[in-house]
């Protein structure tokens, strides 16, 4: 089982940016990034295949994130920008997943915390 490792989290304020990273064990098929705000189900944010670099985001991001991999250091980034207070959460890696709607992975990191203040 790849083990995940996530860092980059912290507090910054309305229209700042902000990237996290994901360092992985080892190769897996698909990384993502999810997201869990207080009182709320966690939710998918986006994903990338490590062969082919594609990508897959939540319509909610309005084109707002960026997942990058790289290939030689086995992390996947996720780069924010222009965040929001609604933005705020804990930030979760996640690969093996069998449906990336209802969170269903096999592979969890612990989360970073991300705060956006007005």
């Amino acid at each position: 089982q790849v083990q995940l490792v996530e860092s980059g989290g912290g507090s910054v304020q309305t229209g700042d940016s902000l990237t996290l990273s994901c360092a992985a064990s080892g190769r897996s098929y698909i990384v993502g990034w999810f997201r869990q705000a207080p009182g709320k189900e966690r939710e998918f944010v986006a994903q990338i295949r490590w062969s082919t670099g594609r990508t897959t985001y939540s319509n909610s991001l309005q084109g707002r994130f960026t997942i990058s991999r790289d290939n030689a250091k086995n992390t996947v980034a996720l780069q924010m920008t222009k965040l929001k207070p609604e933005d705020t959460a804990v930030y979760f890696c996640a690969t093996d997943c069998t449906d990336w709607d209802t969170a269903r992975c096999a592979s969890w990191g612990r989360g970073t915390q991300v705060a956006v203040s007005s």
